[in-house]
């Protein structure tokens, strides 16, 4: 494989890459074309500010690159699954390990956790849109341009190669030349600046815009984990943007931060990369801990057990999580004493997820327990998670780390919490929260099938990956030979892996299919309340209208929705009259759309060192914030005749429906 050309050659799934690329641009611009739905893209999409519609684009944008990641992760296994293999390259297979990691957890990860940010939040509080609007969508369209950035990489210029947290040296001119390392900077500084803008979104949405009557202790549990999280982005994603403008400085501008021989200390990359790194797994565990309590809840009939202390278990690893980066590096030499500090911190961090295990199991005690799909992936999590944290807790043991460190028993432990506890917990909001988006349930059966998949494949592609830690077989091994494959018996265990690996991917393909299936043949959810649920979105039709609530609803207490059904149902209840009043809401605008373009130029031109068309993206830049900032006429009023025309339309299948149960 040849990366000094422009476009990458040399490699035959690198022009069926080419290729593929080609047929679906044509594909799409031909059905906008032929269906003239380049209007209704603009329109309904693309200068969009509602919450639910950044929330959805930024769920299709993660599934996107779900496969894009997994598919990176089935061809590493390929060239593992025997010895002596040749299916990649050592150039092509060092690009593959490095995206992947980076895809699956900025760009895959953090756009899923986003989506549930979008899609539910507000319609929890009672608020009818986010504290920003316009920033929110300013954050997805970063988010989305820096993915395309580093994505395009693979097919212009070569991706970058030195690993998916780039350690210097490795990631410096004299290692990495060329525009590859300079692809994974760009994207993740564009997203990342997104990200760091969504953190402080949610966190002004939670604490401000909630409905007047609902107080922080009576908050649902997943919009705690959200403030929790976003708290834990404010303050690690300044980090990772500090440190990926020195390593810049360092390969655009000769500096020297992290080269050792000109005086500058490649550790303080390490230790900055993980004061953001090891934050940033918590960051993305944490909502999944919110997911994970409103359907154990839901789905067992019952307020959700110690309540108060799920709240302080969340803020709780939320401080703890900005204690324990130095446990990544054990083994570099920083004392026995730091090295205590930090085994500590890392050990207490697993008390407070302890604690939440334990509340959701006694959650489900003599609970009226339904085994949805949403709950599935619960049970599934439960062991899965369990084995991770055991294994976490070896790992931060230092002593023990001198050994477990670098092995495949590392890789097997960091898939187990990332897979089992982060895309389990998302999977499972996915389904829990797919009928109030899109008005259908997702078909069982296919669904069903496709937690099988994955489940299996979980299991046989990662536990024999721990005792291939155990043999001695390290991360980032690009091959092995016949001594070490059947001698050492790494071969059957690898091949075992891969299996494994292939299973999952055939999970996806089912959950794939049983979205488009549903989209046609799913249950339409003609109650606005699917699952029976406890909290306010479940008060509401589904999908939601535009303003999400006519009247901003009454929180009296916990579970202030389910508490209200109960009301409705005693003979003496008398619904209070209703009264519109206009809706102010925002105006739709193509400002953080074209603004995204420029940052697409600017990091495409620094990629290349072409400062011209950088300084010419940052310009663009900035006359579309000073365009911004004298636009005045952003904002309009829903009438109230328009309220009651779609209030009207909405809620007579729910009122009939209702009254039938």
């Amino acid at each position: 494989m040849d990366n000094s050309h422009f476009f990458v050659t040399g490699d035959p799934m690198i022009y069926g890459a080419d290729v593929s690329i080609v047929l679906a641009m044509v594909a799409i611009v031909f059905s906008l074309t032929y269906f003239k739905k380049w209007g209704w893209l603009w329109r309904e999409w693309i200068t969009t500010v509602d919450h639910k519609k950044i929330g959805i684009m930024y769920l299709l944008s993660s599934l996107l690159m779900l496969f894009r990641g997994g598919m990176d992760a089935v061809l590493m296994r390929i060239q593992l699954a025997f010895p002596n293999m040749h299916f990649l390259e050592s150039q092509h297979y060092n690009e593959i390990f490095t995206t992947h990691g980076t895809i699956m957890i900025l760009f895959m990860a953090m756009p899923f956790m986003f989506a549930l940010f979008n899609m539910v939040v507000p319609l929890q509080i009672g608020a009818r849109d986010v504290a920003y609007p316009m920033l929110n969508a300013v954050s997805f369209w970063l988010f989305f341009i820096g993915a395309m950035l580093f994505n395009i990489s693979f097919v212009i210029g070569g991706s970058a190669s030195a690993g998916w947290l780039s350690y210097p040296p490795l990631s410096e001119n004299q290692f990495s030349p060329g525009p590859g390392q300079n692809f994974w900077i760009w994207g993740i500084q564009i997203s990342g600046i997104g990200s760091l803008a969504t953190g402080i979104n949610f966190i002004v949405t939670i604490l401000k815009m909630r409905t007047p009557t609902m107080r922080l202790r009576d908050m649902p549990l997943f919009s705690w984990s959200v403030l929790s999280s976003s708290i834990a982005i404010l303050g690690v994603f300044p980090i990772l943007t500090v440190a990926l403008i020195m390593l810049t400085i360092d390969r655009l501008l000769g500096g020297h931060f992290f080269t050792m021989t000109a005086g500058g200390n490649p550790m303080m990359w390490v230790n900055l990369i993980w004061m953001w790194g090891h934050p940033e797994v918590y960051i993305v565990v944490l909502p999944a801990f919110g997911v994970y309590s409103e359907i154990v809840a839901t789905f067992s009939k019952k307020r959700i057990f110690g309540y108060s202390s799920m709240v302080f278990s969340m803020i709780a690893i939320s401080v703890v999580s900005y204690y324990t980066w130095a446990h990544h590096f054990f083994t570099m030499g920083a004392g026995a004493n730091v090295n205590i500090v930090f085994a500590i911190c890392t050990m207490i961090i697993a008390i407070p997820t302890g604690v939440k295990v334990f509340n959701w199991l006694f959650t489900m005690y003599r609970g009226r327990v339904r085994l949805s799909q949403p709950m599935l992936w619960f049970y599934a999590f439960v062991p899965c998670f369990l084995v991770g944290g055991a294994t976490g807790v070896m790992l931060a043991a230092a002593p023990a780390d001198y050994q477990y460190h670098n092995s495949y028993f590392l890789v097997a432990h960091f898939h187990q919490v990332l897979i089992g506890g982060v895309v389990f917990g998302y999977l499972a909001g996915l389904y829990y929260w797919w009928p109030k988006l899109f008005g259908f349930k997702l078909n069982e059966r296919l669904g069903k099938w496709g937690f099988w998949f994955w489940q299996i494949g979980f299991y046989v592609c990662f536990m024999p990956q721990y005792a291939l830690g155990f043999m001695g077989m390290t991360r980032r091994i690009y091959i092995y030979n016949q001594s070490a494959g059947w001698d050492m018996g790494w071969a059957p265990l690898n091949l075992i892996s891969t299996v494994g690996a292939f299973l999952m991917g055939i999970g996806f393909v089912f959950q794939v299919w049983q979205i488009l299936y549903s989209v046609k043949h799913g249950e339409r959810d003609v109650t606005g309340d699917a699952w029976d649920g406890r909290t306010l979105e479940w008060s509401i039709p589904s999908p939601p209208p535009v303003y999400n609530f006519a009247i901003l609803p009454t929180a009296k207490g916990k579970d202030a929705w389910w508490y209200q059904k109960e009301d409705m149902k005693k003979e003496d209840y008398k619904p209070e009259p209703v009264k519109y009043e206009p809706i102010h809401m925002p105006k739709n605008t193509g400002i953080p759309f074209i603004m995204s373009c420029f940052f697409f130029v600017a990091g495409f031109g620094f990629t290349f060192d072409w400062i011209w068309m950088g300084v010419i993206g940052l310009i663009g830049v900035a006359v579309t914030l000073f365009v911004r900032s004298f636009q005045y006429d952003t904002d309009y009023y829903i009438s109230v005749e328009e309220i009651e025309r779609t209030e009207k339309a909405l809620r007579n299948n729910i009122s009939v429906h209702r009254t039938a149960n």
